[in-house]
């Protein structure tokens, strides 16, 4: 067991005085990775306020789009928070209103909304209250208290040897599991957090989004050290003997995967996350001048990337599956297969069989796209029942980031702009967004909680952008790309991406047979339109603008 912990955070010892006078305790520091280290106060921004300096969408087709993006932005900014008192917290944050603790894996999606009004509102540096909390061997706990800034009790290792608390059953939690290493010894050093508070390492994802959006290259090198020790600890507390990499339930909470990966199996979204991060952080290092641990990054991609298609990919079943402890692939088909699109690890015929799936009735095809469990897989329910298939905007939005990077955009953006409808249809029945859609009726999932904005920010907000209005931002080449499909005039007020702010509006032509582009910039970038199979590109000088497509 280990001694009595106090915890130290910008340099402030947090604790009782009681606990100052027990007998040698062991101090832990933490965030000594991340160069802020003091939160700088400033006004919580107010959407009353901050509203006239949003981007403000049009959208002719579909105006009650824009009703809901509104709506959706009134919610987040019930839940911008200042850091407490005491917490080492150093910026202002997005909270998902779940319950009073903070999320790696809410926070992460939350800021791909938040993107679209950087630096308006906390979005991005909401993260950097997880590296503030960061312990000195690199573990980040998914999992914090918002108040206290202290892990979450139960994701707490006492010093135990690695293990799970709640295992898949959180409604009736069975004793803890110890964590069994095949083919490999165990880490020397226990663990600060459990398997549980160790899940869906996806920050440098997150962050290598945002730098797409805003251009902003200090940040990358703010994190960039924080991210790579936070790599090395999952790899020395996730990997398996085989390469792969361990989850118990990886946030889904009540998946019928969730039994087959007790004590010690490898997930595929998991290991597939790993590509992916390898992937973001290799970029990340070219930016920032650091080609050599670029390359190591690409290596370990590529090496485990290899695992995962010898050992996870069925081929009779064409798709990726989970593995037991003892090696086997577990019989259970759910969105978590879709990881291996986004990562990469999925190319050629089995790309092509991923993609197949999403338009299978008897599997991801239904109403609502995307369920998070297959509809011929044991316990699914077309109401949702959470994870059972229920429709969540983090695992849809991971396909069809995924379908892009495998070439199919047009696949994508079907699946966003059908999402964003049926969400639609929902706000129209009960005026606010959800935790969770059901997969085979327009409603909510039959557990979700309302005014959930949290990660439902994602569908109103970025959805309407990058897929009804089709504005998609590309910050590295300062170019904003627009694929108008549209029958009437659409645009955006107050468009931010790489530092711009530009009103845009596009128009059909009096003829009729192409589109008036009227742009007003406070710089320079690159726009490039198509509409009906025209495509060109317009240099975009400050001030007015006026281009004609077709």
């Amino acid at each position: 067991m280990r001694k009595t912990i106090l915890f130290v955070a910008a340099g402030l010892l947090i604790g009782s005085a009681a606990a100052s006078q027990m007998p040698a305790p062991e101090v832990l520091i933490q965030g000594r990775y991340l160069a802020k280290k003091t939160y700088t106060a400033r006004p919580l921004p107010g959407f009353a306020e901050t509203r006239a300096l949003l981007p403000s969408p049009r959208f002719d087709d579909h105006p009650g789009y824009v009703d809901m993006y509104w709506k959706a932005w009134e919610l987040a900014f019930r839940n911008f928070h200042e850091p407490a008192p005491g917490t080492g917290f150093v910026s202002q944050f997005i909270d998902a209103a779940f319950n009073e603790n903070i999320f790696a894996w809410d926070t992460c999606f939350m800021t791909l909304f938040c993107n679209t009004a950087h630096p308006l509102v906390p979005g991005i540096a909401s993260l950097d209250n997880f590296y503030a909390r960061q312990y000195e061997d690199g573990e980040i706990c998914r999992e914090i208290v918002r108040k206290t800034g202290v892990d979450f009790k139960a994701w707490i290792n006492p010093g135990k040897p690695f293990y799970s608390t709640w295992g898949f059953n959180i409604d009736s939690p069975p004793p803890p599991v110890t964590i069994t290493y095949v083919g490999r010894e165990a880490p020397k050093v226990p663990s600060r957090v459990t398997l549980d508070g160790l899940d869906h390492p996806l920050f440098a994802w997150a962050e290598m989004i945002s730098f797409r959006t805003t251009g902003d290259k200090d940040r990358l090198r703010l994190v960039y050290e924080p991210l790579v020790r936070f790599h090395r600890a999952l790899r020395e507390y996730l990997r398996q003997g085989n390469g792969l990499y361990m989850t118990d339930w990886a946030s889904m909470d009540n998946s019928p995967r969730n039994p087959y990966l007790t004590g010690g199996g490898c997930a595929i979204d998991t290991s597939c996350e790993m590509v992916l991060v390898a992937r973001e952080m290799a970029s990340m290092a070219l930016l920032i001048g650091r080609p050599d641990e670029a390359r190591a990054f690409e290596s370990e991609a590529d090496s485990l990337t290899a695992r995962i298609n010898g050992l996870m990919w069925d081929p009779e079943k064409k798709f990726y599956y989970d593995l037991t402890v003892d090696g086997k692939r577990a019989p259970i088909k759910t969105i978590a297969g879709f990881w291996a699109l986004v990562s990469g690890a999925a190319t050629g015929e089995r790309a092509a069989a991923l993609a197949a799936e999403l338009d299978n009735p008897q599997t991801f095809g239904r109403l609502h796209p995307v369920p998070t469990c297959a509809a011929d897989q044991p316990l699914y329910n077309p109401k949702g029942e959470y994870w059972r298939g229920s429709v969540w905007a983090p695992t849809t939005t991971m396909v069809i980031r995924g379908l892009e990077k495998s070439g199919r955009a047009g696949k994508a953006r079907s699946i966003a702009c059908r999402d964003l409808d049926l969400t639609y249809q929902v706000f129209q029945k009960t005026g606010t967004v959800w935790e969770n859609y059901a997969p085979d009726a327009v409603e909510p999932g039959n557990q979700a909680q309302k005014d959930f904005v949290g990660w439902s920010g994602i569908s109103p907000i970025l959805y309407l952008f990058e897929y009804g209005l089709g504005l998609k931002p590309d910050a590295v080449r300062n170019e904003l790309n627009w694929d108008i499909q549209a029958r009437g005039a659409l645009g955006c007020e107050r468009y931010r991406f790489n530092g711009h702010v530009a009103d845009l509006v596009a128009e059909p032509s009096a003829e009729g047979t192409g589109w008036v582009l009227s742009v007003r910039s406070d710089g320079e970038f690159t726009l490039k339109a198509k509409a009906a199979g025209v495509e060109k590109a317009f240099s975009v000088r400050k001030g007015a603008n006026r281009f004609v497509l077709g």
